[in-house]
């Protein structure tokens, strides 16, 4: 009996005929399992001892098979999502069809192990408000499912050790914001899901921000050294570790001795000049009465018109050869004769921009 099933090239289903008509034999269906003593008395008389063997003999053959295929995929499936890496590419080819999209890739890499490092904190939350102000619309359903998983570990993990509120904090103000945007204008964007899920996710964001609002510093008391035993050019060479202003101006809210010390102009200026040009400061050049530049305020200053330079412990990596996004430390498959070179750190924007289309 001639079928065709969803691929034309497969031999399509074994099938018997009984007294009722004509009936699919699948080892694995309970129903003709408890039949199939009611029918051998049928497949005696329409086949002949011979005929029956081989037809036992190639229904066996089918199920065996079967169940290899389907054991086979599940592993496949397993081994696959395993892999902290994606291919990304950009076209269909013989090989591929479709193309990678933000969704996939952010499904793909394993983000949810990546808050747990300290090193990759700062760039997974960067990536996340880059998300959120622009490109949250264009996720699958599954990735947005994703995305919030991930954030809601986010603010758990900030709640409970008390490490890079502000970060979070600015990140939940800037998905709030497009939230707001996206529920108002309902009808002029297209969103994936229910109205109803966009607006739970709006009440979980503003709910995450009242309780890190909420949040309270705890003061642990240590009879051990303490920063403020350091001498003062240790104290000094810490400050001029940092690469955020904000964080300068925190740490000298905790002592006499660490205010003056963030007030340093050299200290600034060094600041100024890491993360912007010459001719940005003659735009907005900022003298005091006496003339001398105020650093400080040029830094604060020049943060608002232009983006300051990014600075990660551990980033994504792209292969130019290979085509792949990975982590670095777990690697990929790569047939380059020279993997190391063909390695780029991908900062957060360029993995936006690696599936813009």
């Amino acid at each position: 009996m001639p079928f065709l099933g969803q691929d034309w090239r497969s031999p399509g289903w074994s099938w018997i005929k009984t007294e009722d008509g004509w009936k699919r034999c699948d080892s694995c269906s309970q129903e003709l399992r408890n039949e199939s003593n009611q029918y051998t008395l049928n497949h005696s008389i329409i086949l002949n001892n011979g005929e029956e063997e081989i037809f036992n003999n190639e229904c066996e053959y089918a199920a065996k098979k079967r169940k290899k295929e389907h054991f086979g995929n599940d592993t496949a499936t397993r081994s696959f999502y395993r892999e902290k890496w994606i291919y990304v590419h950009k076209e269909s080819t013989k090989e591929r069809h479709g193309y990678c999209t933000l969704g996939e890739a952010f499904n793909r890499l394993d983000f949810s192990s990546a808050i747990q490092d300290i090193r990759r904190f700062t760039y997974v939350v960067k990536l996340l408000q880059l998300i959120a102000k622009s490109q949250l619309t264009s996720l699958s359903g599954v990735a947005q499912k994703n995305y919030f998983n991930i954030l809601d570990k986010i603010v758990q993990k900030v709640l409970d050790d008390h490490q890079n509120p502000r970060l979070i904090k600015d990140l939940l103000q800037d998905l709030s914001s497009t939230l707001c945007i996206l529920v108002r204008g309902v009808g002029k964007s297209v969103l994936v899901g229910n109205i109803n899920i966009w607006i739970c996710r709006l009440e979980t964001v503003l709910n995450w921000q009242q309780q890190l609002q909420n949040l309270q510093m705890t003061k642990q008391v240590n009879s051990g050294l303490t920063l403020s035993d350091l001498p003062l050019h240790m104290l000094n060479n810490i400050l001029y570790r940092f690469s955020d202003g904000w964080d300068i101006v925190t740490l000298g809210q905790v002592t006499p001795t660490l205010y003056m010390l963030s007030e340093d102009r050299r200290l600034w200026k060094k600041l100024c000049q890491y993360h912007f040009a010459e001719k940005q400061f003659c735009r907005h050049l900022i003298l005091s009465e006496k003339g001398h530049i105020e650093w400080k305020l040029m830094y604060f200053t020049l943060q608002k018109y232009y983006p300051t330079k990014e600075q990660y412990g551990d980033t994504l990596h792209f292969c130019r050869h290979c085509s792949i996004l990975f982590w670095k430390d777990s690697g990929h498959p790569c047939t380059a004769a020279d993997p190391d070179s063909c390695f780029t750190p991908v900062s957060p924007q360029h993995f936006i921009d690696l599936f813009k289309f």
